[in-house]
């Protein structure tokens, strides 16, 4: 295996043109709600914190790309009336964030914030169980997150995520062929490679009908999970963006019993 950065193969501008959509929040932040982490220099993460109760379970949330954290005001009540925190951590240059997104900083702000997170709720009296989810682009975060710092987290969340991270979508618009040696296995870069780290309890939830991270992405995952208490969720009828509207039920039941199951 010859010694290729990922980064510095993968950190282009005519990739990050189509990896990131970064949008910015319409308004003003909200100071009940919106929490700002510095993670450089000049450079701070917004998130959004819709609040359940001090000593419920809370879910440190990176979405996917195209959204930001305010996108979810209308989705937090759901999680609210199930007695869950809801924290939305949003990326560089999504949302009331500053700074311009790359892959390198995605996984970096990432760890930053989860930090961060942590010594708020600790600050702030918060007592309730701690974990982690990641949704499609924010599938990468969550899972580096868990690597870190399982310890500190009930359990992982993985919602329409990637095992082989950008491969087959780089491929696919013919930036980065598939078989380039940025992405041979042993380079822990891959999320499947991390992911047989992580040993606190795991729930992968897909579509079945995937049209952007296909199925076997999230069977992969959680293939390669390295927890003995793993679940894998497929959600029949469903395509990447509509998952929870078409699966509603079964969504929800799954995530609040996994939650439930280990939040002590």
């Amino acid at each position: 295996m010859n010694d290729l950065d990922p980064f510095e193969v993968l950190d282009r501008p005519e990739i990050h043109s189509i990896l990131f959509y970064p949008r910015k929040a319409p308004g003003v932040p909200d100071d009940e709600k919106d929490l700002f982490f510095e993670v450089d220099e000049g450079v701070s993460i917004g998130c959004r914190l819709y609040e359940a109760g001090n000593s419920c379970p809370t879910l440190l949330f990176f979405h996917g790309n195209g959204e930001i954290a305010t996108d979810y005001d209308d989705i937090a009540p759901l999680f609210i009336e199930r007695n869950i925190n809801l924290l939305i951590a949003d990326y560089r240059g999504y949302g009331f964030s500053s700074g311009d997104p790359s892959i390198a900083s995605l996984l970096k702000d990432a760890d930053s914030v989860f930090t961060q997170t942590k010594q708020w709720l600790i600050e702030h009296q918060h007592t309730g169980a701690l974990f982690v989810m990641g949704r499609s682009l924010g599938s990468l975060c969550a899972v580096e997150v868990a690597k870190n710092h399982q310890q500190q987290f009930a359990g992982l969340i993985v919602e329409s995520g990637s095992a082989t991270n950008f491969r087959n979508f780089l491929h696919m618009y013919g930036l980065v062929p598939r078989e380039h040696p940025v992405w041979e296995e042993g380079r822990g870069f891959f999320s499947k490679e991390k992911i047989r780290n992580v040993t606190i309890p795991t729930l992968i939830i897909h579509a079945a009908q995937d049209e952007i991270v296909p199925v076997t992405e999230g069977k992969a995952l959680y293939e390669n999970s390295g927890a003995q208490s793993k679940k894998l969720v497929i959600i029949p009828g469903a395509g990447h963006n509509d998952l929870m509207y078409v699966g509603f039920e079964l969504y929800f039941k799954r995530l609040t019993e996994f939650i439930e199951a280990n939040k002590t």
